[in-house]
């Protein structure tokens, strides 16, 4: 089973998570996805709740229909999502992590050092 977080809608969370799959390389462009039975099976969930996640993923532009066919990735849905998660964090959560690091008295310093560990692969 799935486990959903309650302060969100399912559809919402559902397609955030076929957006971190495309993220993560699972699925590339003019990939076919799971049809909507098959996703509500594998997420355990009615199908009309992945009918609304896939018009979500329509309206965003991150993926599309062929008739008959199935539900399959944009040419450039990857760069939509990088574009939509970059504003988010840059609008987001950089300004309340600034806030935590003056509140915390966490020097910029320190956070690149942190930085540095985490991209060569060590634990924070």
């Amino acid at each position: 089973m799935v486990d959903f977080k309650q302060d969100r809608a399912i559809y919402l969370q559902m397609a955030e998570r076929i957006c971190d799959e495309i993220l993560a390389g699972k699925y590339h462009s003019d990939d076919r996805i799971p049809s909507v039975r098959e996703q509500a099976v594998m997420f355990e969930v009615n199908t009309n709740t992945v009918v609304k996640t896939y018009d979500l993923l329509l309206q965003w532009g991150i993926i599309y229909t062929r008739r008959g066919l199935g539900y399959f990735v944009t040419v450039d849905a990857l760069e939509k999502i990088k574009q939509t998660r970059s504003l988010k964090f840059m609008t987001e959560n950089l300004p309340e992590l600034f806030s935590q690091m003056k509140l915390l008295d966490i020097s910029i310093d320190t956070v690149v050092r942190k930085w540095e560990e985490f991209k060569d692969g060590e634990k924070l």
